[in-house]
């Protein structure tokens, strides 16, 4: 017993003579893409203009995908056609599918959009927290013309550690909001 004290004693005061050293911080630097944008003609009812680092994959119809292979991102587009009286149910619709993640959810900031000029109408909502979708959007002309739009990471919803990529990607959609024309 002596003999095992004495032992564990030994590697003790030689394990204590090392230098300590101390690493710097540090800090995660992301660097994305420099964005430029142009103007996609699909074959809809509708165009606007996608960051050139982004793929535009059709998905059925007229909802498309448009994905950011580098960032494991892609923003879901659903395009509806406004039929007589539906016009509240997609906006009823549109509203529920992004307050439905209250639950992960720390804050919903609202950002409406109103373009009298080009008939443009709709809200974008930056979705703080574990979310499922970080953002999410709807634009409308009111009369003929309805589409919503969502982004999802492919990967587990930590809300500080994708924080940059959501950021850049919701300038795009903030683009996309801003440049949409109806056909």
């Amino acid at each position: 017993m002596r003999f095992l004290a004495a032992l564990f004693l030994c590697f003790l005061i030689l394990a204590c003579n090392e230098e300590v050293v101390v690493k710097p911080a540090a800090k995660l630097r992301l660097e994305y893409p420099k964005k430029s944008y142009e103007r996609v003609a699909v074959n809809c009812p509708f165009s606007f203009e996608i960051n050139d680092n982004a793929v535009l994959n059709t998905a059925n119809g007229c909802n498309l995908d448009i994905e950011y292979p580098g960032m494991k991102g892609t923003v879901y587009l659903t395009y509806q056609s406004v039929k007589k009286h539906n016009i509240d149910s997609l906006l009823y619709d549109a509203q529920k599918l992004t307050y439905d993640h209250t639950i992960k959810a720390n804050n919903i900031l609202e950002q409406p959009r109103v373009d009298p000029t080009n008939d443009v109408y709709g809200m974008f909502y930056m979705i703080d927290g574990n979310a499922a979708t970080p953002s999410q959007f709807y634009v409308t002309d009111s009369v003929n013309h309805f589409i919503t739009g969502s982004l999802y990471f492919k990967a587990k919803p930590n809300f500080d550690s994708i924080y940059p990529a959501i950021m850049y990607l919701r300038e795009d959609i903030r683009v996309l909001m801003e440049t949409i024309k109806w056909e």
